[in-house]
């Protein structure tokens, strides 16, 4: 393996920085996969290109809520972040049409909800 410089270090830096932009992320650990995570992933790909919105659809790894798997957390600006949990296909619409087009919480599904510092 080689052995990373300065540069290397600044690029993944930079490639992980925030840049602003409303988000989703789908809980991707096993336990997530398990309980259908990657078919959950899956719809909000292909919603949010169907419906042409501008957000960014993520992966990301274990959030340590086994017990509500699939979680997905989701950042839109002017909201707070929020961490829904046991999202199945007519949770990701509620996300869609709530969360993301009407700018309201999904209060039904919150796990844990965010606050700025």
């Amino acid at each position: 393996m080689a052995k990373l410089m300065k540069n290397d270090l600044d690029r993944i830096k930079q490639a992980h920085q925030d840049t602003g932009k409303d988000w989703i992320k789908v809980g991707m650990s096993t336990c997530g996969i398990a309980a259908g995570a990657d078919k959950v992933y899956d719809l909000f790909v292909e919603e949010v290109k169907k419906r042409k919105l501008d957000i960014q659809i993520k992966k990301c790894g274990c959030q340590g809520m086994c017990y509500s798997e699939p979680l997905v957390e989701v950042r839109v600006k002017g909201l707070p972040e929020v961490i829904y949990g046991r999202v199945d296909k007519e949770g990701v619409m509620k996300i869609l049409d709530k969360h993301v087009c009407a700018n309201t919480l999904v209060k039904d599904s919150i796990y844990e909800l965010r606050t700025k510092r």
